[in-house]
């Protein structure tokens, strides 16, 4: 999931800089004979499908293992990654934490050597031999921290993602408009909506994630899968390169257009979907996170498409891939019940409770079928992706600092501050920086 830097905790050199602990030289899988054990678990599942999710799943584990307490702390997507970094290196860490995949979070932390890489338990629990190599490789990282998407593994992940177009369809049909079929078709669309007196886009963009999202779907549309990929996993490509300035520029015609909120640079990225679930918006960019909810709220009102591609019946292509991970924390005081629980809430029954709960599950479930048509639309969409290899990485993974270097600007070119080549310039800047450096 899209994120953030990270609070630094202490300063070069100092001994929480230093990895803490390594993988035991044995691992056991006998939760029972660990005594009275209270793991302590951050997690920013706070949304109601991924809240329910959890507390099930928490639930069961307690009732598997009664000797294991689940001291859960729930923040923010934005609080957890603001305040995970000083909470890893201080005296009473958590045992699991979910921290995001890319360099920004999970490099920045396992460069300090405050994950504990847990090969050791993949040998024991097979999370490889049920996860495709795709998914494994997000939450990978060598140890100097300096490369992701090989190296060890850091985490596991519960759910799948994708950032796609929700739609209100009694907002649609007032307009006189059918769900989008090609890329063109959805900007007029948005110029339709916009003509009838109607917010074509539902958006805030407070914390600067957001317009990265957007930003990010408009640029597989223009650069293309490979390109963005090779451009994020610094294998290629310029951030100033011409498909990616015309992505900034169509961003900022949106927002000259009148197709986003005037005021979304104030507008908390949660509070999107409620607004929308309200009535604000024909159409939002959003990830499949906030289905649940949605469904809740708006019923089968409400329906979800992945960008349509340039031409009707050409392959669709989007940001996304796995939510963050669940990792063991290097201090942690009870590594092997920490591993336990993370095969627990990865199990393919957890599957089930995923799909049952109103998420999208990163393996198929082996007995639930998705409840609702957006549901259904969202595991079609799942598989489409999977199927034609249409998933790009989210942008922010390319520097630790991608989220504010190119965040800032693009807030700035929303609000007619900034033109397409500063934003970009700026990104790149900081891009060719961080290459330097590896």
């Amino acid at each position: 999931m899209l994120g953030l830097g990270l609070v630094t905790a202490c300063a070069p050199g100092s001994d929480n800089d230093k990895p803490a602990s390594k993988p035991p030289a044995a691992v056991s899988t006998d939760v029972a004979k660990a005594g009275n054990v209270t793991l302590t678990v951050w997690d920013q599942e706070i949304q109601g499908g991924q809240r329910k999710q959890i507390d099930t799943l928490n639930a069961r584990f307690q009732a598997t293992y009664p000797n294991v307490k689940i001291n859960r702390v729930a923040r923010s997507f934005t609080d957890l990654q603001k305040t995970l970094r000083l909470a890893l290196s201080g005296d009473n860490p958590p045992d699991v934490v979910q921290a995001n995949q890319g360099y920004a979070a999970m490099g920045q932390v396992v460069k300090g050597g405050l994950l504990l890489p847990l090969d050791s338990y993949d040998q024991v629990y097979g999370w490889k031999k049920r996860y495709p190599k795709s998914l494994m490789d997000l939450n990978s990282v060598t140890p100097d921290g300096k490369s992701i998407g090989g190296g060890n593994l850091y985490g596991v992940s519960l759910n799948g993602e994708i950032v796609g177009i929700y739609y209100n369809k009694d907002k649609l049909a007032k307009v006189g408009l059918q769900p989008p079929k090609t890329w063109a078709e959805f900007e007029q669309a948005l110029g339709t909506a916009k003509s009838k007196g109607e917010l074509p886009l539902a958006f805030g963009n407070l914390e600067k994630l957001p317009a990265m999202q957007m930003y990010g779907i408009i640029q597989d549309q223009t650069a293309g899968k490979e390109a963005v990929r090779n451009l994020v996993f610094g294998k290629g490509g310029s951030w100033t390169d011409q498909p990616n300035v015309q992505a900034a520029q169509k961003l900022a015609d949106w927002a000259k257009q009148g197709y986003l909120n005037k005021d979304a640079n104030a507008i908390k990225w949660d509070d999107t979907p409620l607004n929308f679930a309200k009535g604000q918006g024909v159409f939002m960019v959003g990830g499949t996170w906030w289905a649940a909810d949605l469904k809740d709220k708006l019923g089968d009102k409400v329906g979800f498409m992945l960008p349509p591609p340039a031409q009707a019946g050409g392959a669709p292509v989007t940001m996304g891939g796995e939510s963050l991970p669940f990792s063991i924390t290097a201090k942690s005081k009870h590594p092997d019940v920490a591993a336990a629980y993370i095969n627990f809430i990865t199990s393919p029954e957890a599957m089930d409770v995923s799909v049952e709960t109103g998420n999208l599950p990163a393996l198929a479930p082996p007995s639930k079928q998705p409840d609702g048509v957006v549901m259904k639309e969202i595991a079609a969409a799942w598989a489409e992706l999977s199927k034609s290899d249409g998933i790009t990485p989210y942008i922010d993974y390319a520097t630790p600092n991608l989220a504010d270097t190119f965040g800032g600007p693009l807030q700035r070119l929303i609000a007619g501050r900034a033109t397409p080549q500063q934003a970009l310039g700026d990104a790149q800047k900081d891009y060719a920086e961080f290459l330097k450096k590896k």
